[in-house]
């Protein structure tokens, strides 16, 4: 791509076209994501300064960028950050990119949790691998009466959470505690989230290279039939319950009823079941069988 004179339009337009012939799932979509978040404008910009002309540097930071979507980098890890339930959200290798179905786990969760404040007192959520720190930190930022821990065993995820949460004004009511499961955590919660690994062993390797190459294997594979996080929560999430404590839980498209019996084993009722946005099983909510 030559410097000489292109305007954002035609940088957009060849991006969009090296995006098409390559297979790009949605080049339309990812170029203006891309170009927009590179030159810094905002989607009504990208239209009234259309026949602005960038300057070579900016034109050497698309190319490089361009190239690392064509070997499937994902746009927002290019870009470094994502918006994940109106929050900007810094990305690192260590984190899964938040998606947005996983808005939904924060919708359903949202209104158990409104019941439990009315109810009085500060509501503490936590967040079992964390890693940007999306789900908890959606949550402050929708409940002010609520503190949340967020654990992961990345101290790398972890710096990000932090960081994330300092950069929405969150930080004075988020802590990140390093722990496997439940190893280092020390309180009782209101309300215990969770998006795990939950990618049976075998199919990772069938992943788009998206996921594959750029997720964080930890965050994907979820052991020989993908349950292995589900059993590992379940097993001792009662002891960290407040009284009418719940569990939200993203799942893969075809767990719901294997999810469920696995907490219904140890004793949990579901609430709730919540599809995504393709009508998949999505979100389960469980409480204590009282």
């Amino acid at each position: 791509m030559s410097a000489g004179g292109r305007t954002v339009s035609a940088v957009l337009s060849e991006t969009r076209r090296r995006f098409t012939e390559a297979g790009i799932a949605d080049p339309a979509t990812d170029a203006r994501l891309l170009i927009s978040g590179l030159l810094g404008l905002s989607s009504t910009e990208m239209l009234t300064r259309a026949n602005d002309v960038p300057d070579a540097e900016k034109i050497a930071v698309i190319e490089a960028a361009i190239e690392r979507r064509l070997q499937h980098e994902p746009v927002h890890r290019i870009l470094g950050e994502r918006e994940f339930y109106g929050l900007p959200l810094s990305l690192s290798v260590e984190t899964l990119e938040p998606r947005p179905d996983t808005e939904i786990l924060v919708d359903t969760m949202l209104p158990y949790l409104r019941t439990l404040a009315s109810e009085g007192g500060d509501l503490h959520i936590l967040d079992i691998g964390t890693g940007t720190g999306a789900i908890c930190l959606a949550l402050l930022s929708q409940l002010p009466q609520a503190k949340g821990t967020g654990s992961d065993i990345s101290a790398g995820a972890l710096r990000t959470a932090s960081a994330n949460a300092k950069r929405n004004g969150l930080e004075e009511r988020f802590r990140a505690v390093r722990s496997s499961w439940f190893d280092n955590i020390d309180e009782r919660f209101h309300a215990i989230v969770s998006n795990p690994p939950y990618i049976a062993s075998k199919v990772v390797h069938d992943l788009a290279p998206e996921v594959k190459k750029f997720d964080p294997a930890a965050a994907l594979d979820g052991g020989p039939d993908g349950l292995d996080a589900y059993r590992a929560i379940a097993k001792d999430a009662a002891r960290f319950l407040l009284q009418n404590g719940i569990i939200g839980l993203e799942i893969g498209f075809d767990q719901c009823d294997d999810v469920t019996d696995v907490f219904e084993k140890e004793g949990f009722q579901r609430l709730e079941s919540v599809k995504d946005y393709g009508q998949n099983d999505r979100v389960l909510v469980f409480a204590l069988n009282v």
